[in-house]
């Protein structure tokens, strides 16, 4: 079984890859938002950042079990044809956080800054948010930490878009 992370700055097509890369025949889609909210896995709220402050060790911990659930227990999480699961897409701008041993491949999504600040704008995001997370893509914060990791990186860039065929012929199908 597959297991491929996407991160990358908010803003930057996380989401809408992840999703796609799922519709592919017995591929999961397991979304961290969820794990932290069903889990409680935050430690508090930084008001002056505006955000949540996320246990990455128990975040990593709950995806870990997930990903072990759905390798032995398939049906539990959605039927699927020939009742085996041949990949999970895990969205989080924190899967690139998961032990290399777990993950295939870590796709990092990036996007123009004009774009990136368009689609926060968009989003609401506050002035500082926006900067922040501007700042994070000029620098290329998930990817570094990802490579960090040493992780088989993939990039996408998704400023205009993307070719969700070239993105499976990179991971293999």
């Amino acid at each position: 079984m597959k297991v491929i992370c996407i991160t990358g700055t908010p803003g930057t097509g996380k989401t809408s890859l992840s999703k796609e890369l799922s519709k592919r025949p017995n591929y999961l889609y397991l979304d961290a938002n969820k794990i932290i909210s069903k889990y409680n896995l935050t430690e508090g709220y930084d008001r002056k950042r505006k955000t949540k402050i996320i246990d990455v060790k128990k975040l990593n911990k709950k995806i870990i079990d997930e990903i072990s659930s759905m390798k032995n227990h398939p049906l539990k999480h959605r039927n699927l044809k020939n009742k085996k699961i041949k990949g999970i897409t895990i969205d989080s701008h924190l899967s690139h956080y998961l032990p290399r041993k777990y993950v295939d491949f870590c796709i990092v999504t990036k996007c123009g800054i004009s774009e990136l600040a368009r689609r926060l704008k968009a989003k609401k995001f506050h002035k500082s948010k926006i900067l922040e997370n501007l700042q994070a893509e000029i620098f290329d914060i998930c990817r570094n930490e990802a490579a960090e990791r040493k992780h088989k990186i993939i990039t996408v860039d998704t400023t205009k878009g993307f070719n969700i065929n070239e993105v499976i012929r990179k991971t293999g199908g």
